[in-house]
């Protein structure tokens, strides 16, 4: 497994190309991460993380705009993609009946647009990729298995699952140790908040009260 700099994002974006799993961090913990598109890496992912295919793995947006291409948006899903992105927050949206299926990620889709190193990275390939937390999924989860908070852990993680991780982007010491807020946004309906995490309820409260007050859905 190669260690990359995050000067050296494009060498990342090059092995994602060739459908080799990268690991990048984000100030959450490091995520193990994919081309989208791509069935035989994000199969590598699963396997890695020994993932039920049941759990759908999570969708990261290279831009803000891309997610109007893929997903039925709510007004509420606007305003909290206006007001919160890039950054920590997931939401889970419905695909629109015409956009190509990402069978690893499924519908409604948890998706995300990321800031920081791992933001950059996806703007830099210019298109999605589908992550996971560098750790064992539950239920095969020990309790010693805990998300990597460093690129060392990363290298560890490595060693026991022999995941074939092609390179770590070692952005040092991840200092939130928490997962991502979620908002269900069903289409023409108001989204609810499903599990907060490094977002505040409040800042997505307020992204969801546009100037002038409160609105309906």
């Amino acid at each position: 497994m190669d260690v990359l700099t995050p000067d050296q994002l494009p060498a990342a974006v090059r092995l994602l190309a060739t459908g080799q799993v990268v690991a990048v961090p984000t100030p959450r913990w490091y995520m193990l991460c994919a081309r989208a598109a791509d069935p035989a890496a994000t199969n590598a992912v699963f396997r890695a993380k020994q993932r039920p295919s049941t759990k759908p793995l999570l969708l990261l947006l290279d831009s803000p705009a891309r997610a109007e291409d893929l997903f039925d948006l709510s007004v509420d899903a606007r305003l909290l993609a206006d007001g919160l992105w890039p950054g920590d927050l997931a939401l889970r949206l419905p695909r629109k009946p015409d956009a190509k299926t990402i069978a690893a990620v499924g519908s409604p889709a948890l998706a995300g647009c990321p800031d920081g190193i791992l933001g950059r990275l996806v703007a830099l390939a210019g298109e999605p990729l589908a992550a996971a937390v560098c750790s064992i999924s539950t239920p095969a989860a020990g309790e010693k298995d805990h998300p990597a908070l460093t690129a060392a852990q990363v290298a560890a993680f490595e060693r026991t699952t022999k995941a074939g991780i092609a390179a770590v982007i070692d952005g040092g010491i991840c200092p939130h140790g928490r997962h991502m807020t979620i908002v269900n946004c069903p289409a023409g309906a108001a989204a609810r908040l499903e599990r907060e995490g490094t977002v505040h309820a409040r800042a997505v409260e307020a992204a969801l009260t546009p100037p002038g007050g409160p609105h309906v859905g």
